[in-house]
């Protein structure tokens, strides 16, 4: 046991640092390209394009569509132009998710427009107002998952070798000898 325990430790220190690591980049990844398109609606914008223009042709059904969608608010937070749609109607954020982007820098937030639906969203300020870009979390929640069941199964297999391991030492090292 006192093999066993120090290590039992550092076993489960290590799978949930391990896990910890890949969550966390594969969440932050959910954003990529949700900046990239929002900074350029925005820079495109400021130039002068149609918001109607930028927000791309195809209509994107938030709760099933893996695909990145937008949506161009004035500065009272109207929607000017979105290919988004969630039962029939454009996906609205709190107006504080709005809010924050207009203090100058994007404000990168999930948030949840109704039960069972996550979306990573990114949103910028222009001249006019804001430009959100979302995406369904449904596959970078399922990689989470497969992280987490990837980790656990880690964590068991380290802490049974180190089981073993113990009893071994312990076998060859009889208590006669320790004394």
């Amino acid at each position: 046991m006192a093999i066993f325990v120090p290590l039992a430790v550092l076993a489960t220190l290590t799978c949930g640092l391990a896990y910890v690591e890949t969550q966390q980049a594969l969440r932050s990844g959910g954003n990529d390209p949700q900046f990239q398109m929002a900074q350029d609606a925005a820079t495109r914008l400021d130039a002068g394009a149609s918001p109607a223009s930028v927000e791309g042709p195809a209509t994107v059904d938030a709760a099933t569509s893996l695909a990145p969608f937008m949506t161009i608010f004035d500065s009272r937070h109207q929607v000017l132009a979105s290919n988004a749609t969630l039962d029939g109607s454009v996906p609205v954020p709190p107006s504080g998710v709005l809010d924050a982007a207009r203090m100058g820098s994007p404000n990168a937030v999930t948030w949840e427009p109704r039960a069972g639906v996550r979306i990573a969203s990114v949103t910028v300020s222009w001249s006019g107002g804001t430009v959100l870009v979302g995406r369904s979390l449904q596959r970078v929640e399922e990689q989470e998952w497969n992280a987490e069941l990837i980790a656990a199964a880690g964590w068991l297999t380290s802490l049974v070798a180190l089981l073993v391991a113990a009893f071994v030492a312990a076998w060859m090292w009889p208590s006669s000898e320790r004394t």
